[in-house]
């Protein structure tokens, strides 16, 4: 099962567009897990849950710097969720990228 996990400042619209990727997922019957957390629970998410993909709101988007230097030590791969396609709520588009991600790192 492979952890994509969302993060943003309060976690509300983004928990919208993980239930829709997860939607995909489901349907496409992939081994996924996606869920969305509020940005500053992400140190204790990524110790205890240990996920596969980062990924951040494009609000939270001058996090990135800090998110990599913290924990792109640990091999997770982190980018920042397009903008178009957050707006848009386009889980298919933002769950390709992050499955990208994931085998790009291996």
């Amino acid at each position: 099962m492979k952890k994509i996990y969302l993060f943003c400042s309060a976690g509300m619209s983004t928990s919208m567009l993980a239930s829709k990727m997860q939607e995909v997922a489901n349907k496409h019957k992939l081994p996924i897990e996606v869920a969305a957390f509020p940005h500053n629970k992400l140190g204790e998410i990524v110790e205890t849950k240990h996920p596969d993909c980062i990924l951040l709101g494009p609000q939270v988007k001058y996090m990135y710097e800090e998110t990599i230097s913290k924990f792109g030590n640990l091999g997770i791969p982190i980018a920042v969720i397009d903008a178009g396609d957050y707006g848009m709520m386009n889980g298919e588009k933002v769950l390709k990228s992050a499955i990208k991600l994931i085998k790009a790192n291996k």
